[in-house]
């Protein structure tokens, strides 16, 4: 019995510190998740501007 009782804390040791990784790993996701969104939109914003005109007919932002 006391065998049982030893598997059974380490196991849910187990289950506690693989909760605290997944707990994590959600929170890096929804990070990354925010940081993508953010770089499609710029990229996007970034595509309709180039229709606006040449880049050659465009002066450098320091004139």
């Amino acid at each position: 019995m006391v065998e049982l009782e030893e598997r059974v804390a380490h196991l849910m040791r187990a289950v506690d510190d693989l909760s605290d990784v997944v707990a994590g790993q959600a929170k890096e996701l929804e990070r990354l998740t925010r940081l993508v969104t953010l770089l499609v939109e710029r990229e996007a914003e970034r595509e309709a501007m180039a229709g606006e005109g040449p880049a050659a007919n465009v002066k450098p932002p320091h004139w």
